[in-house]
């Protein structure tokens, strides 16, 4: 039997304190003009798209979620039952590079169609944040950062801990629930509110 190394869960504990110091830091630095003009075109979209790849995709489609329980028409991009995009509807794209060749590919289409594009992302120049309406910048690592995680950990550097875009992912995930929380306060809709749209079926 294969000997097991001792586990300690000390990576782990470290992991998760640098990441929520990580979000302290970010909240400190999100730029609030931004954040307005986000909601407010999310507000006056007839439908709302999200997408993303990886990770960010699985951010993009919590945020879906929490959208649809506050009343909105939303839509995931990719699913076999979303429509087509309109002049009135907004296209966010989740991307910590801005430079996901399938994503900017979309978010080039959905300029060509006259919605409005609304990014998160860390890199400003990228190319979907120079095609969009609204870039709402959240600062975090992602794969085009110099340095990867293995050559961090082989050195010792254990500031940062958390693999690829990590620290853009949750970051953005945390983000994003806070805007649900903000626009629940300016539509004044309750938790009730959301919680009947929630999927209940047993």
């Amino acid at each position: 039997m294969k000997e097991m190394p001792a586990i300690e869960c000390e990576k782990l504990v470290l992991s998760m304190e640098l990441m929520g110091r990580r979000i302290s830091i970010t909240a400190k630095e999100i730029d609030l003009e931004s954040a307005k003009r986000m909601i407010t075109d999310i507000l006056k979209a007839n439908n709302i798209f999200l997408m993303g790849a990886g990770r960010s995709g699985l951010v993009a489609k919590a945020f879906a979620m929490r959208l649809m329980q506050l009343g909105f028409s939303v839509f995931v991009v990719g699913e076999s039952t979303t429509p087509a995009v309109r002049e009135d509807d907004v296209v966010i794209a989740i991307s910590g590079s801005g430079e996901t060749r399938s994503i900017s590919d979309l978010g080039r289409i959905a300029k060509e169609i006259g919605s409005c594009l609304v990014t998160v992302t860390s890199n400003s120049d990228s190319t979907l944040g120079k095609l969009s309406d609204t870039v709402m910048i959240i600062p975090g690592r992602n794969r085009n950062d110099m340095g990867g995680y293995l050559e961090r950990h082989m050195r010792g550097e254990y500031t940062q801990l958390s693999p690829l875009g990590t620290s853009f992912e949750v970051a953005s995930l945390v983000f994003l629930d806070a805007m649900i929380a903000e626009m629940i306060s300016i539509t004044g809709a309750s938790e009730a509110d959301l919680k009947s749209r929630h999927t209940i079926l047993e």
